[in-house]
């Protein structure tokens, strides 16, 4: 099952996780075939959030939301259950200096069928 490990910091924590760091884990869950996607993000000021509304885009700058923490980056794994999500997002690095989400994902289903893979 794919889960999305969401990874969250604060401003003063967010250069505190080396890169390196962050590529060694990523590394060992692709050589065990665990990790499907993942990338760091840029700060939040550089986010625009898109809204429609009455059928017109409002763009604003900056995240949705006013948080202590922000979203960081995101690790899409594939586990074999919640448990097993867990202990990975337990040991991406940032998890030291900020927190991580983990958060099944759920199959978009079209037109009565599942989407292809």
């Amino acid at each position: 099952m794919k889960y999305l490990c969401l990874v969250y910091l604060d401003q003063d924590h967010w250069s505190a996780c080396p890169d390196s760091d962050c590529a060694v884990y990523a590394q060992g869950l692709i050589d065990s075939k665990r990790l499907l996607a993942g990338e760091p993000l840029h700060p939040v000021h550089t986010a625009t959030t898109v809204r429609v509304r009455n059928g017109q885009v409002q763009l604003y700058d900056g995240p949705f939301a006013e948080t202590k923490e922000q979203l960081a980056g995101f690790y899409l794994v594939d586990a074999k259950d919640l448990n097993e999500a867990i202990q990975i997002a337990g040991g991406i690095p940032p998890a030291k200096h900020g927190s991580i989400e983990v958060r099944p994902v759920r199959e978009l289903a079209v037109g009565g069928g599942r989407r292809p893979p």
